[in-house]
């Protein structure tokens, strides 16, 4: 009876930092997450509802935690404090600062809640782990985190951008989507002075404004995105 149990509540405890982490999630997607079967799930989400925890319930889309609802801080496995110490490192290593830095302020708050043995030995691993490339950690971006912002709010922007010509133009821009190629930043985005989307590496933009103005989301995903715009180039 006892070793049917850890599976069960280890996964309990899976599943109720999967519904804090994310604003909604699906019963679908937890099964397959877990490998188990809808109904067991949907028996697991009434036996956390039934210990307190505020599960809400949209029908047709999933579940989420009540606002506001957070229970104390997790403690993290050893396998799992390491693979943080790792993303910092090569977090270190990108060009953008406003990424930099928040990742670092983030991961010093996980830290501080590590236990006294893991926080030896992640100072130790932060030591001994070494990514190559931009070794002077020289920093051309800082406003990854503010177009970041602009995606998720549908906030239009104003950017006064320099092309790789030395082409210096103001554009207004529908922030879309970010991907990286070859360490840069790009950002995806409908110009308005095209009228049509166009990508614009992030560290070549000069300046940049969130304007109060926002607009209607696009109904295209980034995939589609690729199939459209980047697989016939």
């Amino acid at each position: 009876m006892e070793e049917k149990e850890k599976p069960r509540l280890s996964r309990l405890t899976a599943i109720l930092t999967q519904l804090q982490s994310k604003r909604i999630i699906t019963a679908r997607l937890l099964a397959e997450k877990h490998n188990v079967s809808l109904r067991t799930i949907y028996r697991d989400i009434r036996t956390l509802e039934k210990s307190g925890i505020p599960i809400i319930t949209e029908e047709g889309k999933g579940y989420s935690v009540m606002e506001g609802y957070h229970l104390p801080p997790v403690l993290f496995s050893e396998d799992e404090a390491n693979a943080l110490i790792t993303i910092e490192q090569l977090a270190i290593k990108n060009k953008d600062r406003s990424l930099v830095d928040n990742i670092s302020s983030a991961l010093e708050k996980i830290k501080a809640i590590l236990r006294y043995s893991q926080k030896g030995n992640a100072d130790l691993l932060a030591e001994r782990i070494y990514f190559s490339g931009n070794n002077n950690e020289e920093k051309t971006s800082d406003n990854l985190m503010q177009i970041q912002s602009a995606i998720t709010h549908y906030k239009v922007l104003t950017i006064d951008y320099l092309s790789s010509e030395k082409k210096l133009t103001t554009r207004s821009i529908e922030p879309f989507a970010i991907y990286s190629i070859h360490g840069d930043f790009l950002l995806v985005a409908f110009c308005r002075l095209r009228n049509d989307f166009r990508h614009f590496r992030i560290d070549f933009i000069e300046s940049i404004i969130i304007e109060k103005q926002v607009f209607s989301p696009h109904n295209m995903t980034i995939k589609e995105y690729f199939e459209k715009y980047v697989k016939n180039q």
